[in-house]
């Protein structure tokens, strides 16, 4: 069976695609920062889950992932870690330390993890790296505000867009993924899905992602998103 490695897995879809993955039979590697939440580790004995504290926007706490890698063999990345930002990102109330700090999270930090990981799917038979991102990234939404979230998920967008480029030659399918609006901390329980729905339409379409769809925006339904 695969190996899937999950960052940012201690609530929300993360912690869902971890207990989903399990239930199919994944081993599973899911990363959390600071302290894994209870919910995470009462999910040990589901199956073969190994937690791995990650920090993903610093450089050395990444370094030590690519060493505990060393002798794993990766065949899906999903990276799953990300940030909403400061709660005013208003044009008048916008800080640039705060629109800083979200780039790190949702921009920088998953391409310098799919780098990290590389050398552990070198093996395997269908690499994949999935980035979940936000249809408020999208250059045809025309939604208002939220300029540090919008602009962190549109660069993301691009950066996988070009890493697919690269990446294609070796066989690693690389693609960007809409969750949809889900009932998380970040998206409010006003949302259109449960975390669960969203969670087993996203597990559904990695499973079966082909080099055909590298470089697309995907929503979680595996329909082609509009960038």
């Amino acid at each position: 069976m695969e190996t899937v490695l999950i960052t940012g897995a201690s609530r929300g879809i993360g912690l869902e695609l971890t207990r989903q993955f399990l239930a199919l039979g994944y081993k599973v590697i899911s990363t959390y920062r600071g302290q894994p939440s209870v919910e995470l580790q009462q999910l040990l004995s589901r199956g073969p889950l190994s937690l791995v504290e990650l920090e993903v926007t610093d450089a050395q706490s990444i370094h030590d992932l690519t060493n505990r890698l060393a002798d794993t063999q990766i065949d899906i990345l999903i990276n799953n870690a990300g940030v909403l930002g400061a709660d005013d990102q208003s044009l008048n109330a916008l800080d640039p330390q705060d629109w800083l700090k979200t780039f790190s999270v949702n921009t920088i930090a998953p391409l310098m993890v799919s780098r990290a990981v590389l050398k552990s799917m070198k093996n395997s038979a269908k690499p994949r790296i999935v980035t979940i991102s936000s249809d408020m990234g999208a250059v045809h939404d025309e939604g208002t505000g939220m300029y540090a979230y919008r602009s962190s998920k549109a660069a993301v967008n691009k950066a996988m867009q070009v890493l697919a480029l690269e990446l294609k030659e070796k066989g690693i399918t690389v693609c960007v993924v809409h969750p949809g609006w889900v009932k998380t901390d970040m998206g409010g329980q006003a949302a259109d899905l449960t975390v669960e729905q969203s969670a087993s339409g996203l597990v559904k379409l990695v499973r079966h992602l082909t080099l055909k769809q590298s470089g697309a925006f995907l929503t979680w339904q595996g329909e082609v998103n509009h960038w």
